[in-house]
């Protein structure tokens, strides 16, 4: 609740935001860049309940004055201003004040498809002119909510904090002369150069992009689906990894743009080939230091500081304890992976949140995490240890939002941190040959219903989701499954149109 001090300001999260310490020198250093740079415009963005980036454009005229008041946008486009099935705006109606969005300005970096124009991004907050906690943190913003969940999780735990990185597979798609998918763009074939290489002027036209905005791009490969790639970029702080996911994906639409193709990001377009994951390699720290990484290419970079930083150094609490397992994580890893172990259930609505994202796990043969156990090298699995201090989480495709993926990480880590969850031993075989064998072993949700069923009944992962956020999310989600279920497709017709007499 917002309260008056004795200078008559309103203490409020939202001022309390814009007077950070530091946070004015930021702001002096953007108007800086944008002078050096010859900026014009910018791009205020936050991100929506699913991903999406929404915003405002405001000339960079307005640096100053946008930094210090912020911009007003409807409460509803933190759920896209889409409607429900029954007409009703989902999350916010009509009636519903305007959020104010205030830039974090150690995000601000230059287009470099459009030199006029950066990007910033923004944390949300309630009206100033609300009647109830005006000036409060907007709890439908799932960024800012990231952001607070991330330092209350390491206050709580002594400097404790998430790094992750993400492995975002994608489909290059022809368009065809309708402007609709006309295929993959090449064939699907895993690991080929000969593929990769057809799709050359692509994915270096990625990298250049994403290097100029603060990437530390490590490796790539062709998928086995047609025209599926995955690009990667070094892990980092969790809140960095989100912001960079979600600016992946805006590089890859503007390269799709350049080159006539379809930036596909839906998690299975074509059956019987892979689907597009996100796996989030996932590791706890304590300690270390932000440092420039990969800014000696250019005299000049096109952004602040903390768009080129990565946390290095410092302590993995997800190391192997040597004396005891050369491989078996030490108790902090084990700790979390069986607090993730004891909410995959709920967390799987989240990490394939549509109603596409089961179709990856009823194609089977193609390595989609089906069941709820943990292993090694055991893809087989929703989650393995894929390297010495870290787990891969499986459970998670390419139309995650990302910022709801990692606050869910955190509580589940919480969880398995304050009590103690034991996750069993590994399972080092096949998870098919283990049931065989007699494991009884639990499957995920297999359909987007099933998994909200069991994010209603998780009080630990619906946390992740304070207020508002959760009532927007599955309030979208819900209308989404239901928008389905509701829907007779070509399939029931090819099925059922002559079924009788």
């Amino acid at each position: 609740m917002a309260k008056t001090s004795a200078a008559g300001s309103r203490d409020t999260d939202l001022e309390r935001h814009v007077n950070a310490p530091g946070r004015a020198a930021l702001v002096k250093q953007v108007r800086e860049k944008i002078n050096e740079l010859g900026i014009t415009y910018i791009y205020y963005q936050f991100i929506s309940v699913t991903g999406r980036i929404v915003g405002k454009g405001i000339p960079a005229d307005h640096w100053e004055a946008t930094a210090a008041r912020g911009f007003q946008l409807v409460y509803g486009s933190t759920a896209n201003l889409f409607i429900d099935r029954h007409r009703n705006y989902i999350g916010y109606g009509a009636e519903a004040s305007e959020l104010v969005g205030i830039p974090d300005p150690e995000t601000f970096v230059q287009l470099p498809w459009d030199k006029r124009v950066a990007r910033v991004f923004c944390t949300c907050f309630r009206n100033r002119e609300e009647k109830v906690n005006p000036g409060g943190h907007l709890t439908s913003d799932c960024r800012g909510n990231l952001r607070i969940i991330h330092e209350e999780f390491q206050a709580k735990h002594k400097g404790l904090h998430m790094r992750h990185g993400t492995e975002p597979e994608m489909m290059w798609l022809k368009r065809g002369e309708d402007g609709k998918p006309a295929g993959g763009f090449s064939k699907p074939n895993c690991y080929h150069i000969d593929q990769f290489e057809s799709l050359r002027p692509v994915f270096l036209k990625v990298i250049e992009y994403a290097k100029v905005m603060g990437f530390d791009m490590i490796q790539g490969d062709h998928e086995d689906a047609p025209g599926q790639l995955e690009l990667n970029f070094m892990y980092d702080d969790a809140l960095r990894t989100c912001d960079r996911l979600t600016t992946y994906r805006q590089i890859c639409a503007q390269v799709a743009r350049e080159n006539n193709l379809i930036a596909c990001f839906m998690t299975k377009p074509f059956m019987g080939v892979s689907a597009s994951g996100c796996h989030h390699n996932v590791s706890l720290w304590r300690g270390g230091k932000d440092e420039l990484v990969n800014t000696a290419h250019t005299k000049q970079l096109a952004g602040l500081d903390g768009v080129f930083q990565y946390r290095k150094g410092g302590e993995n609490l997800f190391m192997p304890d040597t004396a005891r397992d050369p491989r078996k994580p030490g108790p902090i890893g084990l700790y979390s992976i069986g607090g993730v172990m004891k909410h995959l259930g709920a967390l799987t609505a989240i990490g394939s949140p549509t109603v596409n994202s089961y179709r990856r796990l009823w194609d089977t043969g193609f390595w989609a995490p089906v069941f709820a156990d943990w292993g090694y090298q055991n893809r087989t699995c929703g989650l393995r240890v894929s390297a010495p201090g870290r787990f891969e989480y499986r459970s998670v495709d390419s139309t995650v939002n990302p910022y709801l993926m990692a606050a869910g990480l955190l509580k589940a880590f919480d969880d398995g941190i304050v009590h103690k969850v034991d996750p069993g031993e590994p399972e080092e075989r096949n998870i098919y040959e283990a049931m065989e064998a007699g494991k009884q072993v639990k499957k995920l949700p297999m359909s987007l219903g099933e998994a909200l069923d069991r994010l209603e009944h998780d009080e630990v992962i619906k946390s992740a989701m304070p207020d508002e956020m959760y009532r927007v999310f599955m309030h979208y989600k819900r209308d989404e499954w239901e928008r389905f279920m509701a829907t007779v497709t070509e399939w029931d017709v090819n099925t059922y149109l002559d079924v009788l007499p």
